[in-house]
């Protein structure tokens, strides 16, 4: 899958099968439209691009009441190949971008910057300055430049629930990974590269991998089973912290912060992915780093007993710590 950052030069520009949005979690919806743009590149013998935005438009617009993300654009990208997505253009939004008039947008975006013949959108998918074009605008463009347009209801749970990103968003705000899990079709994870961190967890007897988080509202927060991808041939047990460290940060920078369960070994410069299995509790402000690292013993014995495991003592001089940088560019 080759990514751009902004429109494709024109030696990189060919005609595809496209669809746009912000795809925040790849969930079971933006999953079953991709399939169905698959069906119809193979069927016209196009590839499948994806338009993608960042930042998200709703954070352009109002940065304090933008939603929490779901996914890092790592995963998002991730996410998008494994369904199938040939090209993905990660389109910078800012206001210039926000103000092109609908025909503009057509016109310098889908026709001459994508080059697209087949044009898929969902049934919320509005496009141009103030969301004044829809299905019926860009049907009647597609017709004037000589692209097909189709648009795809909105898939549902069996009970009838709308399978979205505001769904999923609410069941990690909840803590409700299985709800998640379900509408994802996946477990949620966040994934980055391992890298060398500030070692406050060695010095509380739990060395820990440390994520900062790119985006200051993330959708999950708490104290987590997981598991991690990437050390060994095996997912590997552990506890994890995301949210702002309250006791020991007023930086207001978000982390996630990962003690692995009794094992060794050297993962500097590895991509590991982190999967969330349960939620154990809320992160708290302590006193003092003796209550924290107390608090923290907990909830390793916690982890430990969700994975069958017996109570170790001294457990945190027997494990190995990194941390891994979430802020690296795709390559």
């Amino acid at each position: 899958m080759r990514v751009f950052r902004g429109l494709p030069n024109a030696e990189s520009r060919a005609p595809c099968a496209l669809t746009i949005g912000n795809f925040d979690g790849v969930h079971r919806g933006h999953q079953a439209l991709l399939a169905r743009v698959r069906a119809a590149a193979d069927a016209r013998g196009l590839p499948v691009c994806v338009m993608t935005f960042e930042p998200h438009p709703r954070e352009f617009f109002n940065p304090a009441g933008a939603p929490p993300r779901i996914a890092m654009l790592r995963d998002k990208l991730e996410a998008l190949r494994t369904n199938g997505v040939d090209r993905v253009v990660v389109e910078h939004f800012n206001q210039t971008f926000a103000s092109q008039s609908p025909d503009t947008f057509v016109e310098n975006i889908i026709v001459n910057g994508l080059h697209a013949r087949w044009v898929m959108i969902g049934d919320d998918f509005r496009y141009g300055a103030r969301r004044a074009g829809d299905f019926e605008s860009l049907k009647a463009a597609g017709e004037r430049y000589g692209f097909e347009v189709e648009q795809m209801a909105t898939v549902a749970h069996p009970n009838g629930t709308r399978i979205s990103s505001s769904s999923v968003r609410a069941s990690l705000v909840a803590g409700d990974l299985e709800a998640a899990q379900v509408a994802l079709g996946r477990p949620y994870i966040i994934s980055g590269h391992v890298v060398h961190g500030a070692k406050l967890g060695r010095d509380l007897g739990f060395p820990t991998l440390n994520l900062p988080i790119a985006h200051k509202r993330p959708a999950l927060a708490g104290i987590f089973v997981v598991r991690v991808h990437g050390l060994a041939d095996e997912p590997l047990p552990a506890v994890a912290s995301l949210g702002l460290r309250p006791t020991v940060d007023d930086s207001g920078r978000v982390l996630l912060e990962v003690f692995v369960l009794d094992w060794h070994g050297d993962a500097y410069g590895k991509l590991v992915r982190i999967e969330f299995l349960k939620k154990l509790r809320d992160e708290e402000k302590y006193v003092d780093l003796e209550t924290l690292g107390a608090a923290i013993a907990k909830d390793v014995d916690n982890a430990r007993a969700y994975f069958g495991l017996p109570p170790a003592s001294n457990a945190g001089s027997r494990a190995t710590g990194f941390a891994i940088s979430a802020t690296d560019r795709i390559r």
